[in-house]
């Protein structure tokens, strides 16, 4: 049990880590995209996402690549939860079969 502890650390550390990165893209992508300066915007969070990122890949990992391994599953997990939470809505479309284009 004391084995997989850290381990289950290393698994929060990279959904915290994630929740950071994509969290950050899709609040850089609505800022950026009504900015002036929207180079600036992505560029600026890109470097900032990616070293903070890489940084605390690096902390977790502290040479054993178990840890390494459950930072980066847990990493893809915070992605998955951030593209489901940031999805726009489907837009309902009903189907009365009429067409909708032109003869």
């Amino acid at each position: 049990m004391t084995e997989a502890l850290p381990l289950l650390w290393a698994g929060a550390a990279g959904v915290l880590l994630g929740l950071l990165f994509f969290g950050g893209l899709w609040w850089t992508l609505r800022r950026g995209l009504a900015s002036q300066r929207a180079a600036l915007w992505f560029f600026g969070s890109l470097v900032l996402r990616t070293g903070l990122v890489l940084a605390g890949f690096y902390l977790v990992f502290d040479g054993q690549w178990q840890r390494l391994l459950a930072c980066v599953l847990g990493f893809t997990l915070a992605r998955l939860l951030v593209t489901r939470l940031t999805r726009p809505p489907a837009a309902s479309q009903s189907r009365t079969g009429s067409a909708s284009h032109a003869p």
